[in-house]
């Protein structure tokens, strides 16, 4: 029996977007360096300032041509872009932004997807953007095995898991007739069963729609330490060793977090997930070589 193709989805694909084409580029020209039948399925994040953004705040701002580049980076070369509309704060005057309304119309080429995480949003999209397959976002926080299930019952395209659910046998269990449609995150730094993350993701949606730099979450769980290696002592972590597993049980959408993280993180995150362990060294080289400056900038002639 052939593999079952994996994908996975990776972060800030404007933040990170050096990153992510090194990586893209290099597992075409390298694939024997990365895990069989790993494939990349999105990069996603927001463009700078947009108000439907949630999960992280990103303030700025970023030109009709800045978009269409961006896209265009990433869509020729087959990988959707997705966009974290997850504020949970919208309300029906904010969906006729100009700025967000431009980047959907930008995008709507059918192969883009979106995060939803309120029903107002949601339903404006459905109506005036039909061709965005829509995603059911971990932000919801959904941890009750029965709205789970409903969730999965609807017409999204994948439902992210709630990443105190990673390891819950019985639940995973449950989801096995599903899994196809099911993305989980694996690496996850804050912590589990924290009572305040609810308020944590509508604080980030307020300080976003409101453009309140200075609005910052006292977080009684924050850790100074961001780093992969920090990460993968956290209960919610899923290994290398461990993704086999969910493989063979039909799970195949895995989620790389980063939003907001130090781009070493996200590097040593890529890495530890995708890159076969005695090829780590050359890939972490190639990718310097293509991330840095002078490989970025075209030659003034």
């Amino acid at each position: 029996m052939a593999e079952r193709k994996v994908y996975w989805h990776l972060p800030g694909f404007c933040y990170f977007r050096a990153l992510n084409l090194a990586v893209i580029t290099l597992m075409k020209e390298y694939p024997n360096c990365f895990r069989e039948e790993y494939r990349i399925g999105s990069v996603y994040g927001t463009f700078p300032g947009a108000i439907w953004n949630g999960g992280r705040v990103v303030m700025g701002i970023a030109g009709k041509r800045d978009i269409e580049a961006t896209l265009k980076l990433y869509n020729s070369r087959g990988v959707p872009v997705r966009f974290t509309w997850t504020n949970s704060c919208l309300e029906e005057k904010h969906l006729q932004d100009t700025y967000c309304n431009l980047i959907m119309r930008l995008a709507d080429n059918g192969m883009n997807q979106v995060l939803v995480n309120t029903r107002v949003l949601e339903d404006y999209i459905r109506r005036e953007y039909p061709h965005f397959p829509l995603i059911s976002s971990t932000t919801k926080r959904i941890v009750e095995t029965g709205r789970l299930m409903e969730e999965l019952e609807r017409d999204y395209y994948l439902v992210v898991l709630d990443y105190d659910l990673n390891h819950d046998q019985d639940v995973l269990k449950r989801l096995e007739p599903c899994a196809g449609r099911v993305e989980i995150l694996v690496n996850e730094v804050c912590t589990p069963g924290c009572p305040r993350r609810a308020e944590h993701y509508a604080q980030q949606s307020r300080a976003q729609l409101e453009f309140d730099v200075k609005d910052v979450f006292a977080c009684p769980n924050a850790n100074p330490n961001k780093t992969f290696e920090e990460c993968r002592k956290r209960p919610a972590f899923i290994s290398n060793e461990e993704i086999g597993d969910y493989i063979g049980r039909g799970f195949v959408n895995f989620k790389i977090a980063g939003r907001g993280m130090p781009q070493q993180y996200v590097l040593d995150a890529y890495l530890y997930f995708l890159v076969k362990d005695e090829q780590r060294e050359f890939i972490r080289g190639r990718i310097a070589a293509l991330t840095a400056p002078a490989a970025r900038t075209p030659a003034r002639r």
